[in-house]
């Protein structure tokens, strides 16, 4: 089976059978739309419309998490500007990065030519990485997405909670925004122990002006 996921996933790049979701993000406060995220999904011929849990370890795996996260950045950058020309919205797109991403040295000059093509400007987009991406490869991280964020873009950690956090390592990353983990999100605000769990992230962001 997970042979012939592969050989599918190969014929989905070169096919171009994947799309992008855009999942809006409200203020809670004013329930005003302020970013959208970029979901990626899988339009497969033979099984229903599949989401990235069913192939992502697979495409990280294998290596073709690079094409597929070049497809997603270059969808996601012309979207965003086609929106902003149209006048529809002021909101930031997220897109998630991966860790074979995060490892291609010319990644930083990959998203500015991407960022030129498209007419995006990088102000109007936000990266986000997992916890447990930072933590595993704390040095190249820090060295790659410096350079990122010297662009203009913001910087994202995702699932926030879950991961081996190391606050030393937090204090230097440069993030500008803390997205903590749906398993402690979902509880609110009945569950007591994700209520002070969120707290506490919440003001600890805040004191790191996050």
């Amino acid at each position: 089976d997970r042979v012939t996921l592969e050989k599918q996933l190969r014929d989905a790049i070169a096919e171009q059978q994947f799309e992008l979701h855009y999942q809006p993000q409200f203020e809670t406060g004013s329930g005003m739309i302020i970013g959208v995220e970029a979901l990626l999904r899988w339009r497969h011929p033979d099984r229903e419309l599949m989401a990235p849990d069913r192939f992502i370890s697979l495409a990280e795996s294998t290596g073709l998490i690079v094409p597929v996260g070049h497809f997603v950045m270059q969808t996601a950058f012309a979207q965003i500007a086609a929106w902003r020309q149209s006048g529809l919205t002021s909101a930031r797109v997220s897109v998630n990065l991966s860790v074979r991403e995060l490892q291609q040295p010319d990644l930083p000059s990959m998203i500015e030519g991407l960022l030129e093509q498209c007419g995006c400007q990088p102000e109007w987009v936000e990266l986000e990485v997992t916890e447990s991406l930072f933590m595993d490869h704390p040095e190249l991280s820090v060295s790659i997405l410096n350079r990122v964020r010297d662009m203009g873009m913001a910087i994202a950690i995702d699932d926030f909670g879950t991961g081996y956090s190391s606050l030393s390592y937090l204090k230097q990353l440069p993030i500008d925004r803390l997205k903590i983990d749906h398993s402690f999100v979902d509880g609110l605000p009945d569950d007591s122990d994700d209520t002070a769990i969120a707290g506490a992230i919440i003001a600890m962001g805040k004191s790191l002006n996050l």
